[in-house]
């Protein structure tokens, strides 16, 4: 493959994932906060809306470019996406985009070696909106925490999860700055660095969940706990495997079966969600949020494992 071609896949395939992410991460910002914090409301659905148009651009400019694998790992969309966002939409009254999501549901996967030069531009041009937009939303993710710290401001979103998922965006932010500077990615390197930062995401996944369910939901609270309690061990693993250059062989295989477990887990809660026979306080959108991410660092240690073998 080309590098021009190689560029576009790669940053359409960061897009696709990372900024439907983003979008949601400020939806669930904007349903989070008190009447007194209008303003604070306004300011993350813009953000939403904003990532909406970047997510819609990235989606025009996808067919039949976008890898394969991304689309059939779920983690741009899965079969509960457009029911989840039609049954949160209900029961928050924010208006949520499902035509994106149907457009997905459509793409075609990579087929194009040689890509147009005006096509190249474009997703160029895609990835330096991306860039400009989400420092702002760091920051707005940041100072949310700050207050929150200070006691100036409530929110019902945990402060680990305020942290979490400002995480999440520097991690896009350093990888589609790295994309559009056409920089030499170590895959090597780069699967210690994902497994260490994805594990430790799956792990505050497991505790959210316990943390939002009711506290009749014994089973589920404690199978909830038990995945936190693995996925913290695992994080320990590949930190200490990047620190000390490791061989990573046996954190990989670990995670991706402790990943496949925790996938199920979410998939079956998210069903139960939308089938309201859950008792939580768990959004739908966000069972099907944390589905997609469970989706996507498996296909991330698929890809680690088949590196893994070969070396």
């Amino acid at each position: 493959m080309s590098s021009s071609a190689n560029f576009v896949r790669q940053s359409l395939d960061l897009h696709l994932f990372f900024a439907r992410i983003m979008k949601e991460h400020s939806f669930f910002l904007q349903a989070s906060f008190t009447p007194r914090d209008k303003s604070l409301a306004q300011q993350a659905d813009m953000f939403r809306q904003n990532f909406d148009k970047l997510l819609a651009d990235a989606v025009a400019l996808a067919n039949g470019v976008v890898s394969n694998s991304v689309l059939q790992s779920g983690e741009i969309v899965t079969p509960y996406t457009i029911q989840a966002e039609n049954a949160t939409s209900f029961l928050t009254g924010v208006n949520i985009p499902t035509n994106i999501t149907k457009a997905e549901t459509k793409l075609v996967g990579d087929g194009k070696h040689c890509i147009d030069p005006k096509l190249e531009q474009r997703v160029s041009n895609l990835n330096q909106r991306a860039i400009e937009l989400l420092p702002a939303l760091i920051e707005f993710k940041k100072k949310i925490l700050e207050d929150v710290l200070r006691c100036k401001l409530f929110t019902f979103n945990y402060l680990l999860l305020i942290d979490h998922i400002m995480r999440e965006a520097i991690l896009y932010l350093r990888m589609i700055q790295r994309i559009q500077n056409h920089e030499h990615i170590n895959i090597e390197k780069e699967a210690y660095e994902q497994e260490a930062f994805w594990n430790r995401i799956m792990a505050e996944h497991s505790l959210f969940i316990r943390g939002l369910l009711d506290p009749t939901e014994n089973k589920l609270i404690d199978a909830a706990n038990n995945f936190a309690g693995e996925f913290n061990k695992l994080t320990k693993e590949a930190i200490n495997a990047l620190e000390k250059s490791l061989p990573l062989k046996g954190v990989t295989a670990k995670s991706l079966e402790a990943t496949k477990e925790l996938r199920e887990f979410k998939r079956q809660g998210t069903e139960g969600l939308l089938e309201c026979k859950i008792r939580s306080i768990i959004i739908p959108l966000l069972g099907d949020h944390v589905l997609r991410e469970a989706n996507h660092f498996l296909r991330l240690l698929k890809k680690y494992e088949k590196t893994v073998r070969a070396t």
